[in-house]
């Protein structure tokens, strides 16, 4: 009994997990790609159409914003290089030099017609139809079976939505908060002491590399966006996308200045050793508050990234009182600071930029700012598709206005009643 549940642990996990987008993704592109292949050896005259399921493959994307864009592309990118492959055939035949001169033309007519990133297909549909003796029959299966993988691809994420990644890019805001998180810390635990210059400077590479996380965590947000687009199981999606985006815009905004910090952080260390950055007080203040900033971070992508209404009133709350703090420190700061300015003045250029940056972070965190924000980007994207499609606007228009006096009938009726 024992061996036979080590056997089918694998397994057990495997199911365990049917709910992660990627066994998810999987199933439902394995599911297309048979459903297209069991079609195509209907519909199709080819023995093994095979390329009804790669066609089904490759259109089953993670999302189906991508799907219907990517379904639509590598059709015009098949059906291209079928054409061009019959005009070489009843021209010129396969020969070593119409072969390059097809595949010229192919790579030439996938720029011409916009198939982006299919643009290689139009080259590779060209050769395999030209490759054959009887390029009329074989050039028509080829089209019949990327058309049916095609709706194969376009029906199964119609019927069966796709993952949203939501929840994956918050886990990435989130990851990328606490990394945040920990240098802030790092480095307010060494500007409480005596900070070497070799070893400031390391902590402002740190931030610096903080740039490659920022693009992922931008590569997964905008998976999370796509996902979100023209999805049946989402609701207000361009609410979720705008607060994600602006969250991810805010955290980068913080990353730049916490690099400036740090830099400001290394000058000061390089003019004033051996001696510590700040005096002892002032040195412990400066700790207190980059980690009370720190914890500010984490709550504001905590915010970002909540869907439920009650857990994000608490996350707002938590939020403000953390900046509250963090800025009654800031001025405590610049008090000490001050009366250090009256007994040496040598570094009080580098001391002011210390207290700017800090009031830069506080401000991008703050939850009124952070309204603000959201407010114009709803706006902006409104304005934007009312200027793209302004016939689609018209109809829901029109659609509001013949529908609110019915509600509105219905309610005196009922009132009266």
């Amino acid at each position: 009994m024992q061996e036979v549940r080590e056997r089918a642990a694998p397994l057990v996990r495997f199911v365990q997990r049917h709910r992660d987008p990627v066994v998810v993704q999987a199933l439902r592109s394995a599911a297309a790609a048979t459903l297209a292949y069991v079609l195509a050896l209907r519909l199709s005259p080819e023995a093994l159409p095979l390329t009804a399921p790669l066609t089904a493959l490759l259109v089953v994307q993670v999302t189906l914003y991508a799907t219907l864009t990517n379904g639509i592309r590598r059709v015009n990118a098949v059906v291209a290089g079928v054409i061009v492959a019959i005009a070489f055939s009843l021209l010129v035949g396969l020969t070593w030099w119409s072969l390059g001169l097809l595949i010229v033309a192919s790579l030439a007519v996938g720029h011409l017609v916009r198939v982006d990133e299919y643009v290689p297909e139009v080259a590779i549909s060209a050769m395999l139809v030209l490759g054959v003796t009887t390029v009329g029959d074989t050039a028509w299966s080829r089209v019949v079976e990327t058309l049916i993988g095609a709706f194969v691809g376009l029906g199964c994420n119609l019927l069966l939505p796709p993952p949203v990644w939501v929840e994956e890019a918050g886990e990435s805001i989130e990851g990328l908060a606490r990394r945040l998180r920990q240098l802030m810390l790092r480095i307010g635990d060494e500007a409480a002491g005596r900070t070497p210059y070799e070893q400031a400077a390391e902590r402002l590479h740190e931030a610096r590399r903080l740039d490659h996380d920022i693009v992922e965590v931008d590569a997964a947000l905008r998976q999370a966006e796509d996902s979100l687009r023209l999805n049946p199981r989402v609701r207000e999606g361009l609410l979720h996308r705008v607060v994600l985006r602006t969250g991810l815009d805010t955290l980068e905004i913080c990353t730049v200045v916490l690099r400036v910090l740090a830099r400001t952080f290394t000058d000061l260390a390089k003019q004033r050793e051996p001696q510590p950055l700040f005096p002892a007080g002032t040195g412990e203040v400066v700790e207190r508050l980059l980690s009370e900033m720190a914890d500010a971070v984490v709550s504001f992508a905590v915010l970002v990234t909540t869907q439920v209404s009650q857990n994000a009133d608490a996350a707002e709350s938590r939020l403000t009182a953390e900046l509250r703090q963090a800025a009654a420190t800031r001025d405590k700061l610049a008090q000490l600071l001050l009366e250090q300015l009256q007994h040496d003045a040598r570094q009080w250029q580098l001391h002011g930029a210390v207290l700017t940056e800090v009031d830069r972070i506080i401000d991008e965190l703050d939850t009124e700012h952070r309204t603000q924000r959201l407010l114009e980007e709803l706006d902006r994207n409104s304005r934007e598709q009312r200027e793209r499609r302004p016939w689609l606007h018209r109809l829901r228009q029109r659609l509001r206005g013949r529908f609110r006096p019915r509600r509105n009938r219905t309610t005196t009726a009922r009132r009266s009643r």
